[in-house]
């Protein structure tokens, strides 16, 4: 099917800006667009005349959003905040919000070009619309070999994509950047995308930030040789590193003038990070070096029309609770306070666990420093057995993926740290 004439438009710009950045388009990326014909424009230009009999939505005599009582009540927002659409894109104030933030959480940004944040109905439909836009079928996305299972559903199952991996750690428990720089220059030069997760799930680590300039050097080496890159940054539990020496910043602060075949696609939100869970909101930016204004603005047309083939929009009221949050003069305080009640619990499982070596003989710890999580990884017996005693026999619940069970003390509190090493401890102990 041919391409519509916007579609046709906006990949003229990015071609114009950055060929590169047009290759790492896939053809259903290559094809959407926002239309700026159409319901959109023609709701538009009746914006403020005496009769507008444009839009789909249920308006009042008054002109105010028909809202039912009973809803009204339970929500302290004007209608228009609370049940009216938003833009696709998201309600510009939040967008800019949360550019601002950016840059507040992560210094290094400054000077330099990034998009403005699209929003996304939380961080996995954002990880979806980025596969849209840039996974083909049958292209390989490069991650660590432990990772969020769900990306197999988002790129593989809905995009005919295959996540490629490569060993997370080194032999000396490091982060394996050497694996990740052969993984990226072993296959010809060409299309390639990289998807990092820090702190990760499952694994409850973040690259140092010695090591995340490796991670650096290595996709520019990349880079260098010819490929062009999208490096997919889940930045879902981003600003939960309980340890000095690790990498306080995202990746996308050290990947957005990498290069000029690097483009950074940042996908985070107030899930994690605001204890927001059920508001489904997050946001997709965009970086590369020398990036325009163009560039970015056509990129973020054709994320908006993914969006509005796909959901239409966000959730306007989760935007507007967010946006006045962020205004509070709490908000800081409330967020730092969270942040200690997780950062005590990590320490609690350092604790444990020195103090207890005979934990040694039946699972290590894999190295974690930040997020919701950790690993232990069984020495001896399976992990999934391990899981179903502790289930059965000491009323304890726990994630296992191949030779790890995944301890999530996001969700355990802190009095019964203690005792869900000790569980474990015997439940492997008993399986070994």
């Amino acid at each position: 099917m041919p391409f519509n004439p916007q579609a046709l438009s906006l990949n003229r710009t990015i071609q114009s800006a950055n060929p590169a950045v047009y290759e790492l388009l896939s053809r259903r990326g290559k094809a959407i667009y926002f239309p700026k014909l159409g319901i959109l424009s023609q709701s538009a230009e009746a914006v403020g005349k005496t009769i507008n009999a444009t839009i789909g939505t249920a308006l009042e005599d008054t002109g105010a959003p028909m809202v039912l009582g009973s809803l009204a009540s339970l929500v302290n927002l004007k209608r228009t905040d609370g049940f009216s659409y938003a833009p696709s894109s998201g309600r510009p104030e939040i967008r800019s919000s949360w550019k601002r933030m950016m840059l507040t959480k992560n210094p290094s940004l400054q000077g330099k070009t990034f998009s403005l944040p699209v929003v996304t109905s939380a961080l996995t439909h954002g990880l979806s619309m980025a596969g849209y836009l840039f996974i083909e079928e049958r292209d390989s996305i490069i991650s660590p070999d432990y990772y969020w299972e769900n990306y197999d559903l988002v790129f593989g199952n809905a995009h005919g994509g295959r996540i490629d991996t490569f060993p997370t750690f080194t032999e000396n428990l490091r982060f394996n950047v050497g694996a990740l720089h052969d993984k990226l220059l072993r296959a010809p030069a060409g299309k390639k995308a990289v998807i990092l997760n820090f702190p990760n799930n499952p694994t409850g680590y973040t690259v140092t930030e010695s090591e995340a300039y490796g991670v650096r050097a290595a996709l520019v080496e990349a880079a260098e040789a010819g490929n062009s890159i999208a490096v997919l940054i889940d930045d879902s539990y981003f600003g939960l590193v309980y340890e000095q020496g690790v990498l306080r910043e995202s990746m996308f602060a050290l990947l957005a003038d990498a290069h000029e075949r690097i483009l950074a696609v940042k996908l985070d939100g107030p899930t994690k990070e605001d204890y927001v869970w059920g508001f489904r909101v997050g946001f997709v930016t965009f970086a590369i070096k020398n990036g325009t204004a163009e560039l970015y603005n056509a990129l973020g047309a054709k994320l908006a029309g993914a969006i509005r083939g796909n959901i239409s929009n966000a959730s306007n009221i989760s935007q507007s609770l967010l946006l006045q949050a962020y205004a509070g003069t709490s908000y800081d305080a409330e967020k730092e306070e969270k942040y200690r009640t997780l950062e005590r619990r990590y320490r609690k499982i350092r604790e444990v666990i020195a103090a207890h070596p005979e934990y040694g003989n039946y699972f290590h710890p894999l190295p974690f420093n930040s997020g919701y999580f950790m690993c232990i990884r069984i020495v001896s017996g399976k992990a999934e057995a391990i899981r179903r005693t502790l289930l059965d026999k000491y009323s304890t619940g726990t994630i296992s993926q191949n030779d790890v069970l995944r301890l999530a003390f996001s969700s355990t509190p802190l009095a019964m740290i203690e005792t869900l090493f000790e569980n474990c401890y015997h439940a492997a102990k008993e399986c070994a």
